[in-house]
């Protein structure tokens, strides 16, 4: 990047994109919050970390996997910020107040498990634990970051499911995400090769998660549910069922398609990237016509 580019939160241009369907034609709506790979040169210089690492944090190429949704008319939303300068996958304000130089907003969330982890909105650490910054920010650094990139992605994707809901009596929102194969303990989720996440039931009708745990497994996947992964900040937000809204997680295994050290794609892409489509495809077909049968009964 060059010193006459913009940097900081203007480097983003534009910070998300929402991949519009010709016709939005089922109830569905796709997000990838932490496949954003753009990083400004001044959050590089910032870091204690080279970009490699800092890219760790990423959950690399999880657009490119579920860019057929948009041929089967839903939308795909997806950020260009990158996770580990910004995570909406958190509550606005969940902040580490030793991160920054200055006083944290009275209203901000100090105490939640994630800051205590380092993973707040505005991250301490990379997804391996490595400390990515030199020194302290700036509080006015978080603030616009927040400002700028958090609330538009999130008035976007709040806009894209009630639309869908308005127009289609009820959303689905399918929440995408990677996990590295090291994360996984070893319990039975260590052979899992997704690990779906409604928040323990309470965010999505149960069938829309059977339907793709079945699916999955019929095409020969190892599927768990909700652990080590039961849905994240999206997910409890935004999964309200009792108002027709629905959100589901899906964590995949990095190794099925990536080379996790270099992050580049494997032969197992496309093959993944196709049954994810076939998935996808059946669960919104069944979804559509099981809508239609509860309108003609009614």
């Amino acid at each position: 990047m060059s010193p006459s580019q913009p940097d900081g939160p203007e480097a983003f241009d534009p910070p998300f994109v929402v991949d519009e369907p010709a016709q939005h034609a089922i109830p569905f709506v796709f997000n990838a919050p932490h496949s954003g790979a753009h990083y400004p040169s001044s959050f590089l210089a910032a870091s204690r970390l080279d970009a490699l690492s800092l890219r760790r944090s990423e959950d690399a190429h999880v657009d490119r996997l579920f860019a057929s949704v948009v041929g089967l008319g839903a939308p795909l939303m997806r950020a260009n910020f990158p996770r580990a300068y910004l995570d909406v996958n958190r509550e606005p304000y969940e902040l580490d107040p030793r991160m920054f130089a200055g006083r944290l907003p009275s209203f901000a969330n100090t105490r939640s498990m994630r800051v205590a982890g380092g993973l707040g909105t505005v991250p301490r650490i990379v997804a391996d634990g490595q400390e990515i910054y030199r020194e302290r920010l700036p509080v006015e650094e978080a603030v616009q970051r927040i400002e700028t990139l958090y609330k538009p992605y999130h008035r976007t994707l709040r806009g894209l499911i009630h639309r869908t809901a308005r127009s289609f009596g009820r959303a689905f929102l399918i929440d995408c995400h990677s996990m590295p194969s090291s994360s996984l303990g070893r319990d039975e989720s260590a052979q899992a090769d997704f690990v779906l996440g409604d928040r323990f039931g309470t965010a999505c009708l149960p069938s829309l998660v059977e339907g793709v745990e079945s699916r999955l497994r019929a095409l020969g996947y190892r599927v768990v549910r909700n652990k080590p992964y039961a849905g994240g900040f999206i997910t409890e937000h935004y999964g309200e069922p009792g108002l027709g809204r629905h959100a589901l997680q899906i964590e995949i295994n990095r190794a099925l398609y990536m080379n996790e050290q270099s992050l580049a794609l494997t032969a197992g892409f496309a093959a993944l990237a196709d049954n994810l489509a076939r998935v996808f495809a059946g669960v919104a077909a069944e979804t559509v016509e099981a809508s239609s049968l509860r309108m003609a009964a009614e």
